[in-house]
């Protein structure tokens, strides 16, 4: 028992026994004689035959008689709490009280005297504790903020295959894709990133993939680096802050594939580490900055000046790890749906046990003042002749805005998700690397009206049995005015994608994983072209249609070495059967890759 507490029962007792009757000043004589002559105390308070739990004061008559034996009854059992007592009457028991503490202050004396030195110890251990904290509080960096980091290694290699030529994608005049016919265009070469000019010759007979080789077949060390600065007011909301640099711009694991050799070869291979870095590398740049807060029970609302699409949804629709290999496999088999378009942005959601509803507007040009601007010719545009944005703004024509609304049922281990997303035109829907090149090029000339439904179990316990997530997506986009593909009007055209991600927990050792994961990017599945001609995966009835057989499959395989719980390290592999899509229908190029990601968090 603490001193302290001790103490407390001198005045608990007065204050429990003092004076309630208004005769309280008559002499008892024979009552005190009673009460003192008991000589047995009693040692519950079930021996008191009157005194029931539901007097008001039983529990503090309990522990007078259970933590310091000093309350004493009438001979005859009984305690007679309703009776008036006299200042005799207190005195007798507080006296008997103080008896009880007075030897348990002797008991602690003792205690204190043969521990001394283990106390002495003790208290100069706070003491330097006590000094330690003052000096984290003069330095901390903040009360209300928490610094995060992810720093990610990647090394790795690709290699190239098949028997494609570069005389097969185009001849000179553009007219051939694949050995087939099409219709001659200058503008088909834009579709496929300009796969002859940047090769060389057009009459060069050596293999596609021996070119590819010969430009990306280096093995190369690139790293992303993430810091993340979470802030909160009340314990429930967050300011979001996030700091990014790395290097992969000049990689095939990267996304600025669209400059230099690296764009005409390796188009789906860019990783999920490397999505949305920056196009000049190692430089730091703003990756988030937005501000969450509850509305009442149920609700969540956020907004930022630099905020991404799946940032506002409740619920992310997958199992299959976010941070795996190739980008293509975080956006739950729906790459138009879920396109995590980055920029300004407001969202809300709803949430009630395991249904949410959320919805939310992403405008990556939401920083511009100028609603459209113009060309030499006075014709109106979005983007200078370099195809930079230069005009935007909020749900205007050059907004390159996203609206996304999703609905999902989500339980502790599994879970439904469906969701629809409105693309304007400026934005393209699908990003390179989650589609074929002609699937990336149709998003941008029209506006896109997505869907995607998206489902995921695991296992309640680690084993053999893996986690699933699946995914489908479908996009149509009607196009803009005064738009062309393949040398025809451009009406409208139709995409698609999938996945299956499967994830072993456990493996080998606990905290170790495994997982693999196989789909289609987004991939044109029909054109709509001059009002009149649909094009789909067919073979071309004359020498004015197109044969669209633009699918390729996708897969990758890794495992974790969960080394500390900070470090990781995920060997992997992954396969492209066709990373070009149509533009080499009727013979073969495929990519192989390997890598090796280290993780390191703080």
């Amino acid at each position: 028992m603490k001193l302290f507490q001790q103490l407390l029962v001198a005045p608990a007792a007065l204050g429990l026994l003092a004076p309630v009757a208004a005769n309280a000043a008559e002499l008892n004589i024979n009552g005190v004689s009673d009460y003192a002559s008991s000589s047995e105390q009693v040692t519950s308070i079930t021996q008191f035959s009157d005194v029931y739990p539901t007097d008001w004061a039983y529990q503090a008559l309990s522990n007078l008689i259970e933590r310091y034996g000093c309350v004493a009854g009438y001979p005859n059992g009984t305690y007679r709490g309703q009776r008036a007592m006299t200042r005799f009457e207190a005195a007798a028991l507080l006296n008997a009280c103080l008896d009880r503490v007075t030897e348990v202050t002797d008991e602690l004396k003792r205690l204190m005297k043969e521990f001394e030195k283990e106390l002495a110890i003790l208290k100069g251990r706070v003491d330097g504790l006590e000094a330690k904290v003052g000096e984290l509080e003069a330095t901390q960096f903040s009360t209300t903020t928490k610094l995060k980091g992810k720093t990610t290694f990647v090394i790795g290699a690709n290699a190239f295959g098949g028997n494609a030529k570069n005389i097969n994608v185009f001849d000179a005049s553009g007219d051939l894709v694949g050995g087939y016919p099409m219709p001659k265009s200058t503008t088909v070469r834009g579709i496929f990133n300009r796969a002859i000019t940047a090769a060389g010759d057009t009459k060069n007979t050596e293999k596609m993939a021996t070119l590819a080789n010969s430009n990306l077949g280096a093995t190369v060390f690139n790293y992303d680096q993430q810091l993340d600065l979470d802030t909160s007011f009340t314990g429930k909301d967050l300011l979001k802050v996030r700091l990014r640099t790395g290097n992969f711009q000049n990689s095939a694991f990267g996304f600025n594939a669209s400059t230099g050799i690296g764009g005409t070869y390796a188009t789906a291979s860019g990783m999920e580490t490397a999505f949305e870095e920056g196009t000049i590398g190692n430089a730091i740049t703003v990756n988030r900055l937005f501000y969450q807060f509850p509305l009442g029970s149920d609700f969540t609302v956020t907004a930022g000046g630099v905020v991404r699409q799946d940032d506002m949804l409740a619920v992310w629709p997958s199992a299959y790890p976010a941070d795996s290999v190739l980008d293509f496999f975080t956006y739950a088999g729906a790459p138009g749906t879920y396109n995590l378009n980055l920029g300004s942005g407001a969202g809300i959601w709803w949430q009630k046990d395991a249904f949410s509803i959320s919805a939310n507007y992403v405008s990556s040009n939401g920083n511009f003042s100028a609603p459209t601007a113009f060309d030499g010719n006075g014709n109106r545009t979005c983007t200078d002749a370099d195809g930079n944005f230069v005009a935007g703004g909020i749900a205007t024509d050059c907004s390159a805005g996203t609206g996304t609304v999703q609905i999902a049922y989500a339980k502790d281990n599994w879970g439904l998700a469906a969701a629809y997303n409105y693309s304007s035109q400026n934005f393209g829907n699908m990003y390179q690397g989650t589609a074929t090149p002609l699937a990336t090029q149709v998003g941008s000339l029209g506006n896109t009206n997505s869907v995607g439904i998206s489902a995921w179990w695991t296992p309640e316990n680690a084993g053999w049995i893996p986690s699933i997530s699946t995914g489908w997506g479908l996009n149509s986009t009607s196009g803009a005015e005064d738009t062309t593909l393949l040398g025809y009007d451009f009406d409208s055209a139709t995409t698609q994608s999938w996945y299956v991600g499967l994830q072993w927990a456990d493996v080998f050792l606990k905290g170790n994983s495994a997982g693999m994961a196989v789909g289609q990017q987004g991939f044109v599945t029909s054109l709509g072209l001059d009002g009149n001609k649909t094009f789909s995966n067919r073979q071309a009835s004359d020498a004015e249609d197109v044969l669209v057989r633009d699918g390729q499959y996708a897969w990758e395989w890794w495992y974790m070495f969960q080394v500390t719980d900070n470090i990781s390290v995920t060997p992997a592999i992954f396969y492209l059967s066709r990373p070009l899509g149509t533009a080499t229908q009727g013979v073969s190029y495929n990519q192989f890759g390997g890598l090796v990601k280290t993780t390191f968090k703080f």
